[in-house]
């Protein structure tokens, strides 16, 4: 198991999941926000919708699906 934070929260995943799995078992309302504010989800699971964008330790726009979640990430959605 490792340790990450998303939004302030640590959350707790299995080794070899993806920072949307970890996502998902957060308490995250969505991943982003569309231009008019609707709540974003990621739609292919597989890095070509981009719907899954979130910042990683500090770099934004990383796609969520493509990424292995890793011991102490920083995660933030918008």
């Amino acid at each position: 198991m490792i340790a990450l934070t998303i939004n302030n929260q640590e959350v707790t995943v299995s080794e070899g999941s993806t920072v949307a799995t970890a996502i998902f078992a957060s308490d995250a309302e969505s991943f982003r926000r569309s231009v008019s504010g609707e709540p974003r989800f990621p739609l292919c699971g597989m890095g070509i919708c981009f719907e899954c964008r979130v910042t990683i330790n500090g770099v934004k726009h990383q796609k969520s699906c493509q990424i292995l979640a890793e011991n102490g990430m920083q995660i933030e959605t918008e």
